[in-house]
């Protein structure tokens, strides 16, 4: 076999590294534009009412100010578009947070201050921004994220669950998170000018380039050419570089429409906008707080009869997102009896979005917890409890598996990282440290989000690689070379990727899990039909293109990826402190295409899931709906001290369902599982269960007391 052939699985450093360690790669912000304007937004101070009056006069006066921006002279939209981006229409407010007016200025300095400048009038309404379940607005749910049933029962769940041998029930809560890329949202747009009045109506002239950070392009190139009378092919977006995202670019947000509408005002000017960290926190989504309710039936074998996991969760008014986080109880254990529901409380809040694992990673949180929970009362060992309640097909649809692997992902993680957990809690101790393990099972579906396409050109010497393919962090630029290096049978420094920008062929977001599996396709089908078309020795130019393709039949079969998730804390019986010592994850990911990429993809879930379970929450005001604590100093995101002992192994049999590559998406389940195991390992340590996330050393302690009051009674 030549080295070429065995290219996917080779470990490769990334193809980017270089220029991004030495500053030089553009991200959206830093692009060459000339001489820029820059944008400062205005944002409400109320969360919902209608504008009274603005007075830019101040504003206007300050020398370097090119405009100021509101409801009264803003471009109309030319159709329809998302109702996020409906901002400057109509002197409404909708959410705190919500832009207001804009001002652009020779710098960024003064558009800011002028900002600072604006006085806007507002007449409040009678916003409702406090979330309580049992109070106004809630209502039931029919679907979720439009394609999951609100609603679902299969079995009488009440009588399975009152003639158990074991049942478990618990109340759960996930708190508000925010994405927190480094990168911020950021955009430069340039209108360019007309000089022949003839040129708007040439469909390949481009009449609008925006250089924006984002999770693929065609999502932005398709909403402004809609939202500005524009042919999508007269929208050029560029973004080859994104410092990150989590789900929050995954789709447009309302600072876009007002940088665009603004360049629009300022042809030949380039317009750029970098939000600030507490504006993040203002409109480009989150992850919604949820609070779910999970009862469990089992047999005197453990063996599962019942699952009910009821779920509430706030949604905004604007766009109802709600996270389908009971998706894990239908699919992921043995159970011929389930039950589900969905209800929702409509808030005047800005709308969340998904967020890394959208669901799942909220639902197993809860269904994880209480499996721990379900053992403890059976006694059975955690392990032995979930491979006793695997299922031979998915339970949810009756398809079978296109591969699962969860039982070698349980046996060998809990051989690798020496798990054992401790028949009675709190035995193993060092000073004031109460030492305990714990572990959890991650999944995360691999969904189809339609076909893309690759070109592959032959140019000086070199084959590259074009796609709308967007690289985020998880190594696109390199594992998209190497797929095209092996599927051409040559050495990868003779293969080049082009992404990032919309004169490539169309390609998915980057989102989902889907990237590698769905691009990698397509450049797989597009190498064989340059193969087919130009033999060997091609010439100078020869081309060729292809789409997506999956196997025939792949509509009968779930596919979704696994994991175990192992986790070691201390905690600490004087400040309630937990500390992570050893975390340890195996998972179920198809053909691992480059080990060094996937390793850094599922550490990093990890990583991220360690931070929601120990530190991440939102705050907001039940007055006045804002975040509080928007930014890095409230807002604690895991640092280099949280972190001290993560690794990961994987199974690595290439699914032969999930495409030309074999590959599934790693990009989620890496922090699916990884709060329910820091939790069950504190249970382990100390004997207190925790329900809520995160857990923070005042949550420990009052659990700590409430346990103690309670067992002295």
């Amino acid at each position: 076999m030549s080295d070429a052939a065995t290219e996917q699985g080779r470990d490769r450093a990334r193809v980017d590294a270089p220029l991004k360690v030495a500053g030089l790669a553009p991200y959206a912000y830093e692009h060459e534009v000339g001489e820029a304007l820059f944008l400062a937004p205005v944002l409400s101070t109320i969360a919902a009412g209608e504008i009274s009056g603005i007075d830019t006069e101040a504003a206007s006066a300050v020398p370097g100010v090119r405009l100021v921006l509101t409801h009264d002279n803003a471009p109309r939209l030319a159709l329809p578009t998302l109702p996020t981006l409906t901002v400057l229409r109509k002197p409404r407010v909708r959410y705190r947070g919500e832009i207001v007016a804009a001002v652009v200025a020779d710098s960024l300095e003064t558009a800011r201050y002028a900002a600072s400048l604006v006085q806007v009038d507002y007449a409040p309404g009678e916003p409702n921004v406090r979330v309580d379940e049992h109070g106004r607005d809630v209502r039931s749910l029919r679907r979720v994220m439009g394609i999951y049933p609100g609603q679902h029962t299969v079995g009488d769940v009440d009588a399975a669950l009152a003639g158990a041998a074991y049942r478990v029930a618990g109340d759960y809560a996930t708190p508000t998170n925010h994405h927190n890329p480094i990168e911020p949202h950021s955009v430069v747009a340039l209108w360019h000018v007309e000089h022949d009045r003839w040129a708007r109506l040439q469909p390949r002239t481009t009449r609008l380039t925006v250089w924006d950070s984002n999770q693929g392009v065609v999502a932005p190139q398709g909403v402004l050419a809609g939202a500005f009378g524009l042919l999508p092919t007269q929208v050029e977006v560029v973004s080859p570089y994104v410092g990150g995202s989590f789900g929050t670019k995954g789709m447009p947000h309302p600072h876009l429409i007002v940088t665009v509408m603004a360049a629009r005002m300022l042809p030949g000017q380039a317009v750029k906008l970098a939000l600030t960290r507490p504006q993040m926190f203002a409109g480009t989504g989150y992850r919604p707080e949820t609070r779910q309710r999970v009862a469990l039936a089992a047999d005197e074998q453990g063996r599962l009869q019942a699952i009910e996991h009821d779920v509430f969760a706030p949604v905004s008014r604007v766009i109802p997102w709600i996270d389908p986080t009971a998706g894990p109880s239908l699919a992921m254990y043995d159970s011929a009896t389930r039950r589900i529901g969905y209800r929702a409380q409509h808030l005047d809040i800005a709308p969340g979005t998904f967020m890394r694992a959208p669901g799942e990673y909220t639902g197993m949180f809860a269904l994880e917890t209480a499996m721990d929970e379900l053992a403890r009362e059976a006694g059975i060992d955690p392990v032995e409890l979930r491979l006793r309640n695997e299922p031979e097909v998915d339970p949810e649809s009756g398809k079978p598996w296109s591969s699962r692997h969860v039982s070698t992902c349980l046996t060998e993680g809990a051989r690798v990282f020496g798990f054992e957990q401790q028949r009675e809690p709190g035995g193993r101790r060092e000073g004031e440290w109460l030492l305990g393990q714990g572990l959890a099972c991650a999944a995360f579906p691999q969904m189809g989000m339609g076909p893309s396409l690759a070109r592959i050109t032959y140019t000086g010497g070199r084959y590259v690689v074009s796609m709308q393919a967007s690289d985020i962090g998880t190594g696109a630029w390199t594992v998209l070379a190497q797929i095209a290096a092996q599927a051409l049978d040559v050495a990868q420094d003779q293969v080049e990727a082009r992404i990032g920008t919309t004169d490539a062929p169309y390609a998915i977001i980057a989102g989902g899990s889907t990237g590698t599996f769905g691009w990698g396709s397509a450049v797989v089908e597009a190498a064989q039909a340059f193969r087919e078309e130009h033999g060997s020795a091609p010439a100078e130019g020869a081309t060729a293109r292809a789409r997506t393709r999956m196997p025939k039949g792949v509509r009968g079969v779930t596919r979704m990826a696994f994991g175990v998730h192992f986790a070691e804390v201390a905690v600490s019986e004087v400040s309630g402190e937990v500390r992570v010592r050893r975390l340890y994850g195996h998972f179920d990911g198809g053909r691992i295409m480059n080990p060094r990429t996937a390793r850094s993809q599922l550490v990093g879930g990890m990583t991220m899931g360690l931070s929601g379970a120990l530190f991440e929450e939102s705050y907001r005001d039940p007055r006045f709906g804002h975040v509080v604590n928007a930014d890095l100093a409230g807002y604690h995101v895991a640092a280099h001290a949280d972190i001290v002992d993560i690794e990961v192994g994987w199974v690595g049999e290439p699914d032969p369902w999930m495409g030309a590559t074999g590959a599934k998406g790693i990009g989620e389940v890496g922090i699916v599982g990884v709060p329910a195991a820091i939790g069950n390992a504190i249970f382990d340590a100390t004997g207190v269960r925790l329900r809520e996330l995160p857990f923070t050393p005042g949550r420990v302690l009052e659990a700590w007391e409430s346990a103690t009051s309670t067992s002295t009674r």
